[in-house]
């Protein structure tokens, strides 16, 4: 039996943590610039909208009981008196966590809580500094909790980013928020993998086509959207592309793509 007072919350923490996405084409960890390859999508692959918040998740128990975090740290706990006030997940979230059926295994909902004061990019969202705004990205469902949480918490971590967590594919992604009432991360486009760009300068031109506004501002005026997020239909390939990175590259190479 689950019980979320007799488990190890650090195992459990770095368990429902999200992974690191890699870029699309390679990051230089040197100088933060684009190189090639780019990601190889074999089949088709949805384009989605990479709102600029904080990552946020919803941790559904086995018990009955629930947790919310940051991308970082668990912050608060289905019955506490006190929750880590950090950003205002927990006070913007609780109410969606609440509303959130539990089932036998883990489920986690990841969530980017984005306006308000949430770094520099809110004002890209709203003007309004007590506006929030919130959209689901990812769900993992773990039916079989008890086998990675017997492990190591370096062994954990591997897990995790080597892809071990079990994301639900598109369809389960789009039925789970619709049932939840949740909206997801905008979606822009869908198409086969070999159509997607190869080179720097085309992958700017179709972010600037794509996305040349963020489509989830709050308060009426469209601001600067951070990017988009590449994932085939089942999630089993996923990259991001910002286009300050492609900003970047480009100017120092001298040949920038202004966007519009």
């Amino acid at each position: 039996m689950f019980d979320v007072r007799a488990v190890d919350l650090r195992l459990l923490n770095s368990l429902t943590k999200y992974p690191s996405i890699p870029t699309y084409h390679t990051l230089d960890p040197r100088n933060g610039g684009l190189t090639s390859p780019a990601t190889v999508f074999p089949g088709d692959v949805i384009a989605t909208e990479k709102v600029d918040g904080t990552n946020s998740r919803i941790v559904l128990l086995p018990d009955g009981s629930y947790l919310i975090g940051s991308r970082e740290e668990l912050l608060y706990a289905k019955g506490d008196l006190i929750g880590n006030p950090a950003l205002g997940i927990v006070g913007q979230l609780k109410p969606v966590a609440a509303g959130l059926p539990a089932g036998d295994g883990i489920r986690v909902y990841f969530l980017e809580l984005y306006g308000g004061k949430v770094g520099g990019a809110a004002r890209q969202y709203t003007s309004d500094s007590t506006l929030f705004g919130w959209r689901l990205f990812d769900v993992v469902d773990l039916p079989d909790w008890s086998t990675p949480l017997s492990l190591s918490s370096a062994a954990v971590s591997a897990w995790r980013e080597a892809g071990g967590q079990p994301f639900v594919p598109e369809s389960t992604l789009a039925a789970l928020a619709a049932a939840a009432g949740l909206s997801l991360t905008p979606r822009l486009w869908h198409r086969a993998g070999s159509a997607l760009p190869p080179g720097i300068a085309e992958m700017q031109e179709l972010l600037t086509d794509s996305l040349p506004a963020t489509l989830v501002g709050l308060d009426g005026a469209p601001g600067r959207a951070e990017g988009i997020v590449l994932r085939a239909p089942d999630r089993s390939v996923i990259a991001k592309a910002r286009f300050q990175d492609y900003e970047r590259t480009l100017r120092r190479r001298g040949s920038v793509v202004p966007r519009t």
